[in-house]
């Protein structure tokens, strides 16, 4: 098999095997651009040596020799011969972009006589910097040596000389070259003198990074699977770096922030392109690259035209320039805001270039998500003090506490507390601590900083090159003119205009997006599924509606009992001894009852409510402290001892499996009859006033037809005498089943000839089936996680080989029962969309989900339904 390509051998289609850096470089080779000739060694390569111990020196060793010769008469220059001196730069790329999650080496081929031969051919400073950046990185990425460590050196050095680096003579450069190989020998290594040698020990560097914990974090923050490996981009040196005609730099096609169509990028002039990511210094704006560098601007601009063009959606590019020649370094679709995704997205269907369904698949379900939460409140920014300004480098606005580190990060984040981290500039080791911060703020870099790149990537805001801060990471303080804050002091920070509060600032919901509406509405009309909403107070109904429910999945009637008022009826209800005390509570509990569904109803109206009949065992409504014990005994006029017995008496070891849901509406039929009297006296109201709704009444945790049976009957019954005694004819209802118990699915066939829906609850479906507790799962599941015995948590996404089955098993079996049944989905699992995905696979109606996922959901809908079609086309 193919190990390595050259550029001229590849093509974009090639992203499995040649990775995206990879087959990007080869793409713009094959349309004529200015780059870099190379090869890419295959990520299949990088998973054999990952695997086998020897695969290296075995199988690829020479395969890479050959392709370094053919590179070399590619280009004219030589590795190893000093008079036309080839350099190399050894990058990663795996299919998936990770911005700076895995390894790069700079100007491998350069030793301790090489630069003499380059100094003479190029000048001593460029010659000497690029020796002294070879020998960072090459010490950062192979032996794990900071790149503090050599800056460190370097700042004594120029203290000691009292001139600039720039200035050093030969002698002093190499004296410095000395002390930099220093930290080298405290690890009792060498740095290799032969580039053969610098070469291959790269490679396996590069190799080795795809495991590197910070690309771990990223894997799993953005579900990119571990089994794909990072192919390897060997490619031929140009400098940025290389005086005054020189410049490297990084440019989105269209502003990432806002999806302005308009170039947007930074660079940095006398520069190599890790300097541009890395924050060390603060970047020009792209603009000014036209004075300063008129033609190569001209041909950047160009160039960006075609690469846009020919990837129909904005790109991210990389550029260096070398002593006036400019040259494409990698492309890629850029990162951007939820925001420009969005306008990109549309801009470009109405141009004609993309399609709507192409538009659909532009935008993510997360994306959707962030685009509707909060903005800092207008009223409040009125009077909040503005700490510093930066860039905006990632929209959104957050309030948290100062951190400096990413491990204090994760340790308040542990704690519960909300945090910003705040750095001179954040690295790809501090991935962990970005996740679980709420805001970034850096007081160096750009906006295509990692800080910038990697904050627009996850949705979180961010504030970079806020020049105005001075971090001290050693002393964590942060120095604003005569401001100094401290770790844990509370800041405000606002990632879309670039603006830092020195207070606590409330959010409020942002108003309509017009544009999200036009999608969301283009994602219907694609979607195979509804999407309702699990919702039961007037809140949590509006809200769905607003954003778009088809109607109520899940109206949970348990969370009404307990306001004041209402707990203590329902425990006068279930502590009463005598039928009259009972009766008392009933009717009590039928009056809120009726209250709450004649205002659900009217809400909804027309859009169908499944209201799910009481389902947790009683004790939940019952006290359990000393105190609240006497305090009930005062209520109810009886002892606290005799209600501490009773309490005692309805304790059951595992209250979960026990006497809850339908088993409770057997024992205890009057609590069920009085919630279907409630709803259909609602109903009924609601109809004389010219307001028809449907109601969908749901029954939980059956397992047994018979059980079934009996509620139903009990239920039809009470509602007959309720249309008889208002002398109205009846409309049309339903009573289904909650199907959350693995025997429901294996009988669903038996179940559906009583049911006129069913509606998984998938959060007890998967608690019953794997045997785990869901409010416990927490303990061990990181562990879990971490040695692969689960990729992800089961009650947020469907575990599809096992729980999975099961619903597909019974959708089968109701459906041959009853073809054309409503079946739906309203666990937890009903907002995620790779468990979409697999309901629309299975032929579910619709999923329930709360209201805030709602437009995540509609457009993951669509998603799964687009995806059903291209999979059916690859079919055929």
């Amino acid at each position: 098999m193919k190990q390595i390509y050259r550029f001229s051998e590849g093509s974009v289609e090639m992203k499995d095997l040649l990775g995206g850096k990879g087959a990007n470089l080869a793409e713009m080779t094959r349309l004529g651009l200015p780059v870099p000739a190379g090869f890419t060694i295959t990520t299949a390569a990088c998973i054999k040596y990952l695997q086998q111990e020897n695969y290296f020196e075995q199988s690829l060793k020479a395969d890479i020799l050959k392709a370094i010769n053919q590179l070399e008469n590619e280009v004219g220059k030589s590795l190893l011969n000093n008079d036309q001196m080839l350099l190399i730069s050894v990058r990663s790329g795996a299919k998936f972009s990770m911005p700076g999650m895995m390894d790069t080496i700079l100007n491998l081929g350069l030793n301790d006589d090489r630069v003499l031969a380059f100094a003479k051919l190029t000048n001593a400073s460029f010659a000497y910097d690029c020796y002294r950046r070879l020998i960072q990185m090459f010490g950062d990425v192979v032996y794990g040596i900071s790149k503090e460590t050599f800056d460190d050196t370097l700042h004594k050095f120029e203290a000691a000389f009292g001139k600039s680096v720039a200035d050093f003579s030969i002698p002093e450069q190499q004296k410095l070259i000395e002390a930099y190989k220093i930290p080298y020998h405290k690890q009792q290594k060498e740095f290799p003198q032969d580039p053969i040698d610098q070469l291959f020990i790269a490679i396996k560097a590069v190799f080795h990074s795809w495991n590197n914990q910070r690309a771990q974090v990223y894997r799993k923050l953005h579900d990119i699977p571990f089994s794909l490996g990072t192919a390897v981009n060997i490619q031929s040196m140009v400098f940025g770096n290389n005086g005054d005609k020189s410049a490297t730099g990084v440019a989105f096609t269209r502003n990432p922030a806002t999806g302005e169509k308009k170039l947007f990028g930074e660079f940095l002039p006398n520069a190599q392109g890790e300097d541009v990511v890395a924050g060390i210094r603060t970047p020009q704006p792209i603009a000014k690259l036209k004075q300063l560098l008129p033609t190569a601007y001209t041909d950047f601009m160009r160039y960006a035209e075609i690469l846009e063009t020919h990837y129909k959606d904005m790109q991210d590019i990389e550029f260096t320039i070398d002593q006036g020649q400019l040259f494409i370094l990698q492309t890629r679709s850029g990162k951007r805001t939820a925001q420009a995704a969005l306008n990109i997205a549309l801009d470009l269907v109405n141009d004609k270039i993309i399609t709507k369904d192409e538009a659909l698949l532009r935008v993510t379900p997360t994306m959707v998500e962030q685009l509707i939460h909060p903005v800092f409140d207008p009223t409040e920014l009125k009077n909040a003090t503005v700490l510093a300004h930066g860039l905006p480098a990632s929209p959104g606005a957050a309030t948290g506490q100062i951190v400096f580190t990413a491990e204090k990060a994760q340790e308040f984040h542990e704690q519960g507390k909300k945090v910003i981290l705040v750095r001179q500039e954040t690295s790809p080791e501090d991935i962990a601590g970005m996740v679980v911060s709420e805001a970034i703020v850096t007081s160096r870099g750009g906006m295509t900083s990692h800080a910038a790149v990697v904050a627009r990537g996850m949705g979180t805001c961010c504030v970079a090159g806020c020049e105005a801060l001075t971090v001290d990471e050693y002393t964590r303080t942060i120095t604003c003119e005569e401001q100094t804050l401290t770790e844990g002091d509370i800041i405000s920070v606002d990632g879309s205009i670039g603006t830092i509060y020195q207070t606590e600032l409330q959010t409020v919901t942002p108003e309509d997006n017009q544009n999200l509406q036009r999608l969301l509405t283009w994602a219907d009309e694609r979607a195979d599924l509804m999407v309702r909403a699990n919702a039961e107070t007037l809140q949590d109904l509006t809200a769905a509606i607003h954003f778009g429910a088809s109607g109520i999945g899940l109206a949970r009637t348990e969370h009404m009992f307990f306001g004041e008022d209402r707990i203590l009826e329902m425990r006068r209800l279930i502590l009463a001894e005598e039928k009259q005390e009972f009766d008392i509570a009933l009717k009590r509990l039928l009056s809120f009852q009726q209250d709450d569904f004649y205002q659900m109803l009217q809400t909804t109206q027309e859009k169908p409510m499944v209201i799910r009949l009481l389902d947790p065992p009683m004790h939940e409504f019952l006290p359990a402290d000393e105190q609240a014990i006497n305090q009930l005994a005062q209520q109810l006029k009886k002892s606290p001892v005799r209600i501490t017995n009773q309490i005692t008496q309805l304790h059951e070891t595992n209250p979960m499996l026990g006497h809850r849901g339908c088993r409770l509406g057997i024992t205890k039929a009057q609590i069920y009859q009085m919630q279907v009297e409630a709803i259909f006296t609602s109903a009924i109201k609601l109809a004389q006033n010219g307001i028809v709704v449907k109601p969908e009444i749901m029954v939980p945790l059956v397992a047994e037809e018979k059980e079934l049976i009996e509620v139903k009957n009990a239920l039809l019954h009470t509602i007959e005498n309720l249309f008889e005694k208002h002398g109205i004819n009846p409309f049309p209802f339903e009573i289904g089943v909650m199907i959350e118990l693995p025997r429901a699915c294996m009988t669903a066939d038996k179940l559906a000839s009583q049911a006129d829906f069913f509606s998984f609850g998938t959060n007890d479906l998967t608690q019953m089936s794997y045997g785990f507790s869901r409010d416990d799962i927490g303990k061990f599941l990181p562990i879990y996680k971490e040695k692969g015995i689960l990729l992800q948590d089961p009650f947020q996404t469907l575990d599809q080989a096992g729980v999975g089955q099961l619903i597909q098993t019974a959708v089968e079996k109701a459906r041959q029962t009853k073809p054309n049944m409503m079946i739906g989905v309203c666990g937890e699992v009903g907002g995620d969309p790779k468990s979409i995905a697999f309901f629309q696979q299975v032929g579910v109606d619709y999923v329930s989900c709360s209201a805030y996922r709602i437009p995540a959901a509609r457009l993951a809908c669509a998603q799964a339904a687009l995806n059903d079609c291209r999979l059916a086309e690859v079919a055929l």
